[in-house]
């Protein structure tokens, strides 16, 4: 046999993948289709398969090139991917080496912010629980946002012309750009550790989706939540909605509107304080003319015009109350008197010695009830007994036997009553008054009574 006509495994695999990869319609194509059986490694390479209606393929997108994706891939997910089909030789199988990944029909950046969304709301960020109320009066308002764009110009006119008293901290931040988000989150931190300010007021103007991305980083929604100053988030327009708005304490449809959430107008104030003024006057000279008129209906009472008389009627009634009083004690001590003494009465007759006195005299009274009922008991039955006695010897056999009578049984102690009872040659005894006779039965005769 010539062995050389035979390929090992490998060299048939590695030939084939040879052939793939030379192959310029299997070099950065384009698929589509549904993934399934996804997992993604520690090392954060992703590995899944590709199905449609009738086939499947496996792939691989390595973390080199997972990085740029905005969304997390799941099962069920159609997608669009581009890459390189190849064989792994150590299975024998083809695969697709995935270089990039869009979604099917829904935009990737949606899908990143619905999933970033909702795993953050089942932590809890965006609870109405963590949400700190706004200062009524703050003192110092903080602006982070882009020093030079039309938002920070927005809020500074609004601020001025509602508030002026306020002092307002510009924060600079990136909004835009790869760099925003870790601008802002760092921002927010530094705002925090310097607490200079009441209030702080997180965005930028309106943009598309991708402008507005910074503000739906994590970074920035966790910054946001983790802020002990109350923070206003003030990105976009009022159709826009970010990650930020729903960590954010308060959400402002416009920068313009987050600047009027942030400060009382101070017309209004001064409005308001005026009316408290007017009517804390008021207030005043009502209480101040009802306390004179008091003092006058005072002045022209009997009290004030006739003291002595006053004085003389409350010694009056003070002596009046002392007697009363008397009497009255007088009458509670000999009714509490009477109480004490009908109390040691009760006590004295259920004093242990009393009862154990009483309990005697119980005693003796039913030993002695006792004592009759069992003598009169004794009487009865010694006369019954002696009637009883006398009925027996009346009646006992050895009576009858005294007048010549006897009584006869057979030899097995039977008493015999009849002729009937014995036969010729039978032995007998005949028990007497004195003694027994032992008998042989001769010869019997029946009487003439049962002839």
């Amino acid at each position: 046999m010539n062995d050389q006509k035979y390929l090992t495994v490998s060299a048939l695999t590695r030939y084939i993948k040879r052939k793939f990869d030379v192959d310029p319609h299997l070099r950065d194509i384009y698929l589509k289709g549904e993934i399934s059986n996804f997992k993604q490694h520690s090392s954060g390479h992703m590995y899944f398969t590709l199905k449609d209606e009738r086939a499947r393929i496996l792939a691989v997108m390595f973390a080199a090139n997972t990085a740029s994706l905005k969304f997390k891939p799941q099962n069920g997910m159609n997608v669009l991917l581009r890459g390189d089909i190849t064989v792994y030789e150590q299975s024998g199988q083809y695969q697709m080496y995935v270089k990039q990944m869009t979604t099917d029909g829904i935009g990737d950046l949606y899908i990143a912010y619905e999933q970033l969304k909702n795993r953050l709301e089942q932590e809890g960020l965006f609870s109405p629980l963590h949400k700190e109320k706004l200062p009524k009066y703050p003192s110092a308002v903080g602006v982070i946002t882009s020093p030079t764009g039309a938002a920070l110009r927005d809020i500074l006119t609004t601020l001025k012309r509602r508030y002026p008293v306020a002092k307002v901290i510009i924060y600079p931040a990136l909004v835009q750009g790869t760099a925003a988000a870790a601008s802002v989150a760092k921002a927010i931190t530094a705002a925090n550790r310097r607490q200079e300010t009441d209030v702080l007021i997180v965005g930028r103007g309106g943009g598309s989706i991708e402008e507005l991305w910074a503000f739906n980083e994590e970074v920035v929604a966790r910054a946001i939540f983790e802020s002990k100053i109350p923070i206003i988030s003030a990105v976009g327009h009022e159709t826009d909605y970010t990650i930020a708005d729903f960590a954010a304490d308060l959400r402002a449809p416009t920068p313009t509107g987050a600047a009027e959430m942030a400060v009382p107008h101070l017309n209004e104030l001064m409005e308001r304080l005026q009316n408290r003024k007017n009517r804390l006057t008021r207030s005043v000279r009502e209480k101040a003319n009802a306390d004179a008129a008091r003092l006058a209906r005072l002045d022209r009472s009997y009290a004030f015009r006739y003291p002595r008389q006053m004085y003389e009627q409350k010694l009056e009634q003070l002596d009046r109350a002392m007697e009363r009083l008397k009497r009255e004690s007088k009458r509670f001590f000999i009714n509490k008197t009477d109480m004490l003494q009908r109390h040691v009465t009760a006590l004295k007759k259920q004093h242990p010695q009393q009862r154990i006195a009483d309990a005697e005299s119980v005693l003796n009274r039913q030993e002695r009830s006792i004592r009759r009922q069992m003598e009169r008991i004794f009487a009865e039955k010694a006369k019954s007994l002696t009637h009883a006695i006398s009925t027996l010897d009346a009646l006992s056999p050895l009576k009858i036997m005294e007048r010549g009578y006897s009584l006869t049984f057979t030899d097995n102690d039977t008493l015999v009553k009849s002729t009937e009872q014995v036969n010729k040659g039978d032995i007998i005894t005949v028990t007497l008054r004195d003694g027994k006779i032992k008998a042989e039965v001769k010869d019997k005769r029946e009487s003439a009574v049962n002839e």
